[in-house]
């Protein structure tokens, strides 16, 4: 990793609301330093370059001042590539007896070079490289072999090239080189790069930092929909969510989720999430466990002790807010075909009790199962047979799937009290402490802990087997856009959008990630939802570029910075 340096290009600063000396508002030369500004200024971050690229590359930064406390700085770095190019990439059939086994994008040396030596026979100039990703624990280093072919000005260029390959029996599509985020590539070290950088000072700052999911969790909104609709000053897209039906409800959020103090989503496993306390406009890091039961109460319809005698009965409660039998990301209990986490995979478990809130949407979702509809006391009003129904007001429903079907009617009749337990477990086995300020916004992997890179991929279920190390190839290795959130050693929250998949915009490797999360001065940094998702707002509208042909993506919740506080 290269040293952090000096900036030597541009650092401007706009001053909008503490009217900072003129001093303080100029453009620095190439040789010129960034001049330190007081604590409690529009300065917010460290006067050094991001490590990201050579080192020799000119980077600007804009620092505007939205509040006492709050800053917008857009950096931009590099500038674009003559020798990036665009290319087609062959997806290479598996070396399997299966016929239905799935192509990848990596191989084995000798299944890539067949693969090529097959489309050169064919007149397509096709090439064979070696990809090497950095080495995290467990994962990266040597990750197979990839398949290519021509170099174009433009994607469109590329056509001609994927229609050969085609006819040839492969499937391709055209990439950008500048995306490869290869080890030691030269050409990919020039650039170019926009990120847009939100600190928060929880001295100076007296609105409050939060978290939404709009109307219902179901339904999704686009990140400056759901800024305008609460008067943000600014904001960030938030956690991972369910995008496809077949995975669940879309919209609703694929691990831990609090907001206003109320856990309405439970974690995959303990994968890290960002802890928001909206009183103190502080945030953390944590992995966050997960401890859920139903349990029938003394004092049902024929014993009338006001609910006082000890719980008779119970069974696990295996999620909040959700689809029974789909868990996006993996990480519950009984899960198939794994119990620990598995980005972008969804897990099944035939048999669940979930509990639903009034924020899941008009209603929970339909189909075979039990049903049973609780008050606000936890009394059971009624027990259904099937499932779908509106949650009463300040109430809740159980779901039940399978064999839990039965275990659920055994304890739910009408008249009696359950009591519905849903805890956050910190690493340290208490209870996460909430309150109505704090929220959750799930996440991962991590990108830096105590003050050090900690890229923990392979933890956090990035890294599949199986697949040639493709889907780590296109999600870890790869430059995508990414949403980084994290703490620098001030104590001040640091949110960031970079952008992705375009060619004036090259993205971040997870890798490079974390090299910018560090060169921004954060001890602890984690990875956010990206993508598309990545999505940064500022009083209302965008301020980054979305990478969506469809323009932005509507999301499962956003972090917002309010102008003022909640309550």
């Amino acid at each position: 990793m290269q040293s952090p340096h000096k900036l030597p290009v541009k650092a401007a600063v706009t001053a909008l609301v503490l009217g900072l000396p003129a001093a303080f508002l100029t453009t620095a030369g190439p040789s010129a330093a960034t001049p330190a500004l007081p604590s409690g200024d529009a300065q917010a971050l460290p006067a050094v370059e991001l490590n990201l690229g050579a080192q020799d590359l000119p980077e600007a930064r804009d620092v505007t001042e939205l509040a006492p406390g709050l800053t917008r700085t857009s950096i931009s770095r590099g500038t674009p590539n003559p020798s990036l190019f665009w290319t087609a990439e062959v997806a290479i059939p598996a070396n399997s007896p299966d016929p239905d086994a799935p192509s990848s994008a990596l191989s084995g040396e000798a299944q890539a070079q067949s693969v090529a030596n097959a489309l050169i026979a064919a007149g397509v100039a096709a090439r064979v490289e070696k990809v090497r990703s950095p080495q995290f624990a467990g994962a990266g280093g040597d990750l197979g072999y990839r398949v290519r072919a021509g170099q174009f000005a433009t994607k469109d260029d590329g056509a001609s090239t994927v229609a050969r390959i085609k006819a040839a029996g492969y499937s391709s599509s055209v990439l950008y080189t500048g995306w490869d985020g290869d080890a030691g590539s030269i050409d990919q070290s020039r650039g170019q790069w926009k990120l847009e950088v939100l600190t928060i000072d929880p001295k100076e700052f007296t609105g409050e930092l939060a978290s939404t999911y709009g109307p219902d969790l179901v339904n999704r909104e686009t990140t400056s929909q759901l800024a305008a609709a609460d008067g943000a000053l600014a904001g960030i897209n938030g956690g991972y969510f369910v995008l496809d039906p077949k995975a669940g409800a879309p919209g609703d959020p694929a691990g831990t989720a609090v907001f206003n103090g109320e856990v309405l989503s439970e974690p995959v496993g303990d994968r890290p999430s960002l802890v928001i306390d909206g009183k103190k406009n502080e945030s953390s890091i944590q992995r966050l466990g997960w401890r859920g039961t139903v349990a029938a109460v003394g004092g049902g319809p024929e014993n009338n002790d006001g609910g006082k005698a000890a719980k008779d009965a119970q069974l696990a409660l295996d999620g909040i807010n959700r689809v029974p039998g789909l868990i996006r990301n993996c990480g519950g209990t009984g899960d198939a075909p794994t119990v620990l986490p598995l980005h972008d995979y969804t897990c099944t478990d035939p048999d669940e009790v979930i509990a639903f809130t009034a924020d899941f949407g008009p209603s929970t979702p339909s189909g075979p199962g039990l049903e049973v509809v609780l008050d606000g006391q936890g009394t059971v009003t009624s027990v259904n047979t099937s499932r779908g129904t509106a949650v009463p007001a300040g109430g809740r429903t159980l779901q039940a799937t399978g064999a839990d079907a039965a275990t659920l009617g055994s304890l739910a009749t009408v008249g009696a009290r359950l009591d519905v337990d849903a805890d956050l477990i910190s690493e340290d086995g208490k209870p996460l402490k909430t309150n109505t300020s704090t929220d959750v916004v799930n996440g991962g992997p991590v990108l830096v802990s105590g003050g050090a890179e900690n890229v923990t991929v392979k933890r956090d279920g990035m890294v599949r087997t199986g697949d040639n190390n493709s889907f780590y190839y296109g999600w870890v290795h790869k430059r995508n856009p990414r949403t980084i959130a994290g703490v620098d050693g001030q104590g001040r929250t640091l949110l960031v959008t970079a952008d992705g998949r375009q060619t004036a915009s090259l993205g971040l490797s997870i890798k490079e990630a974390a090299d910018v999360a560090t060169s921004l001065g954060m001890v602890e940094a984690i990875n956010l939802d990206g993508g598309g998702s990545t999505t940064m707002a500022v009083g209302g509208k965008v301020v980054n570029s979305s990478s969506d042909a469809s323009g932005e993506r509507p999301v499962g919740d956003a972090i917002l910075v309010l102008p003022r506080r909640k309550d």
